[in-house]
């Protein structure tokens, strides 16, 4: 017996200020499905937040989403004041998207007095008030570590999505499309990726100490020749891709690119990978990364290597869930 399709709901989505763009993307992708909804962000003299939220009496019984951005923590705190608070607001049900989860990398003890603020994070997410419709949808992209997912109590619904299809289809596209092979810079990111990859030749590079120094070395696999694109969840200073790019280089690949969902990028990082006369002879042919941090974005636009691949049509989907 075939499932019966059910109707689109309609959503109405907040959105923090640095994810206005994005936010806009996502209404456009939907298909007259989601509404653009506004907030005041506004602070009082002493530097707290002063916010408002506009139309509050005419969400009662509608769908309501909030776009968020924590990559800058000055901003956590608001953000956290508004989504505490739409859920009590009599809304038919409320779905939080952050796309970029931003302590999870932090998510481990290795020795006693380390603070796991992935777990702290995962609290706070936790305990989101319920809606009318039930827990909250949590929406997050590529998140660091897998067993994070058992951080979240049952009072949130995590949904964890990827951006590697948006990857995969940008690989489509390149002239040299039958060349590539997808490379892993560490255990990790094979372990996260690999599976998604199963059509793609793939090669794992590894980091080993020599001395107090980590030194990236090709674990596995042959790349003379091709075009090896590094698959990651995220870069922060980028160090062990340009160690990596160096290393496949030196086995003989044609071209080196890099992919990663998350572009941190800390005190403009980026700019070790803008394609420069004679810095790092340009590397890199393609960075491609996702707009879930999107401070970046705006810092990368229009600077090669760097292409951004769109969440919006995805977290647009993810809305219908």
């Amino acid at each position: 017996m075939a499932m019966v399709k059910c109707p689109k709901k309609h959503v109405n989505l907040f959105y923090s200020s640095d994810c206005e763009e994005l936010a806009r993307n996502v209404a456009s992708h939907s298909f007259h499905h989601v509404t653009l909804q506004s907030i005041k962000w506004r602070s009082f003299a002493d530097g707290f937040p002063n916010i408002f939220i506009e139309n509050a009496e005419e969400l009662r019984g509608q769908h309501v989403a909030f776009l968020a951005s924590f990559s800058s923590p000055a901003h956590v705190f608001e953000q956290l004041s508004v989504i505490y608070a739409l859920p009590r607001l009599f809304v038919a049900s409320f779905t939080l998207v952050l796309p970029f989860f931003p302590t999870g990398s932090f998510e481990r003890m290795e020795e006693e007095g380390d603070v796991a603020t992935a777990f702290t994070l995962a609290r706070m997410l936790t305990n989101i008030p319920i809606s009318r419709g039930g827990p909250t949808s949590l929406v997050i992209y590529d998140i660091h570590a897998l067993q994070e997912r058992f951080y979240f109590g049952d009072e949130v619904l995590p949904l964890f999505e990827t951006g590697i299809p948006l990857l995969k289809q940008r690989l489509q596209q390149l002239p040299d499309a039958d060349n590539v092979v997808i490379a892993f810079p560490d255990d990790g990111a094979w372990k996260r990726f690999h599976k998604q990859f199963e059509s793609f030749s793939v090669v794992v590079c590894t980091k080993v100490r020599e001395g107090d120094k980590r030194i990236v070395r090709l674990k596995e696999g042959n790349v003379t020749g091709y075009h090896v694109v590094i698959v990651d969840d995220l870069v922060q200073s980028g160090s062990t891709l340009i160690e990596c790019q160096k290393v496949l280089a030196a086995h003989g690949a044609a071209k080196v690119s890099a992919y990663v969902t998350h572009g941190v990028f800390p005190n403009q990082s980026w700019e070790r990978f803008v394609h420069k006369n004679g810095s790092l002879e340009n590397a890199f042919a393609y960075f491609w990364i996702t707009d879930s941090c999107p401070l970046t974005v705006k810092a990368i636009a229009n600077k090669a290597p760097f292409e951004v691949l769109s969440l919006a049509g995805s977290i647009a989907n993810a809305l219908q869930i």
